[in-house]
């Protein structure tokens, strides 16, 4: 893996506990996760991006299509 990975949005949330699950989910797969925040609104209401290392994108599609 590169040191320094390109992240890429997988999915978008429109709630921080939705995010929280699907980034449960692919890191019991071994996905590497990160959540980004959209916009300035704050708490559940809060929309989020998903984002993987672009070599983990085709692995967490299939994780995200099992949903």
């Amino acid at each position: 893996m590169e040191a320094f990975p390109v992240w890429t949005v997988v999915y978008i949330t429109p709630n921080v506990t939705e995010a929280e699950t699907i980034r449960d989910h692919l890191s019991r797969e071994g996905v590497l996760v990160r959540l980004r925040k959209i916009g300035p609104e704050d708490g559940d209401g809060q929309s989020l991006e998903i984002l993987v290392p672009e070599a983990e994108v085709g692995e967490a599609l299939e994780v995200l299509n099992t949903l």
